[in-house]
């Protein structure tokens, strides 16, 4: 049995139980898969890393759901870079991160708390059908602003527009048609998250745009924020002209009791973008060992 310092952090939030949860568990990049989902799977969140040593970068951190690692996480970066800190495993100013979706870019503010991270250029994949997408989410064809597609910062998402939060409120997931419209994505469709659903107009006076990301087991029924999906989304609504401004504020989490909020710029034109900042907030909740 070997023992491993652990953080919990709330990310996209300074006060506890915003947000979105993340445990980092510190030098434990070499464990097995098992191990890592297991532990996941045992915290009941959503995402935990893994960190080490890398010879590429400042940190390695690896990112694990219930069910698989996966090469990139937006709350899990913020949380990550937030504990390494507190650590004193890095320093605050520019930092580079070693991820399977490359390496990262980030800055952590002098006080520790504030982490942004520049997210990788899009990669836009195929637009997806209006009724499939409406069908996968539980809302009628004539709810979408636009038509979906599957966009990427480091982790794919099919971003689904809606006209209105009402339409946002109602989405529910339908397994089946999910994996209807999965399946006409090809091989691309295999490793895709579940579709993000975002509205224009903030939950609060203070928000730009408002964001669900619903799961399916065995992860919890829903993500509370999600730093990937929001470079993915900001990358769209740019590109696809359904925002003014490269610059905004992304809220989540607030019909979960987990307000979350982050700051996106988009860098690049609207049809050459070169990488999405996505900043936010970290709050240390729990400090511990864990015993593996």
């Amino acid at each position: 049995m070997s023992d491993f310092a652990c953080h919990w952090v709330d990310a996209f939030t300074d006060r506890p139980f915003g947000g979105n949860g993340c445990a980092v568990v510190h030098g434990a990049a070499h464990l097995d898969d098992e191990t890592c989902t297991s532990f996941v799977r045992e915290t009941s969140l959503v995402e935990c890393t893994f960190l080490g040593p890398s010879d590429v970068a400042d940190l390695r951190v690896r990112y694990f759901l219930a069910s698989r690692e996966i090469p990139f996480a937006g709350h899990p970066t913020v949380a990550s870079v937030i504990a390494a800190h507190a650590a004193g495993t890095i320093g605050v100013g520019d930092l580079t991160l070693e991820t399977l979706a490359g390496i990262i870019p980030v800055t952590l503010s002098d006080d520790g708390k504030r982490v942004s991270m520049r997210q990788i250029a899009p990669k836009f994949g195929p637009v997806v059908d209006k009724t499939l997408a409406a069908a996968a989410i539980g809302v009628d064809a004539g709810d979408l602003l636009a038509a979906p597609q599957l966009v990427s910062t480091g982790l794919p998402f099919i971003i689904v527009p809606l006209r209105d939060q009402a339409a946002l409120r109602r989405a529910q997931l339908n397994a089946k048609a999910l994996q209807a419209m999965n399946e006409t994505l090809g091989p691309e469709g295999a490793d895709v998250m579940e579709p993000f659903i975002t509205s224009l107009g903030g939950f609060t006076e203070g928000g730009d745009t408002f964001s669900r990301l619903l799961l399916m087991p065995p992860s919890p029924a829903e993500d509370a924020f999600t730093g990937s999906a929001t470079g993915a989304m900001a990358s769209y609504l740019w590109h696809h002209n359904l925002i003014e401004t490269p610059e905004f504020v992304a809220e989540q989490g607030h019909l979960m009791g987990r307000p979350g909020r982050a700051n996106v710029r988009v860098l690049g034109t609207r049809d050459a973008i070169e990488g999405v900042e996505v900043s936010g907030n970290g709050h240390i909740l729990i400090s511990g060992t864990l015993h593996l």
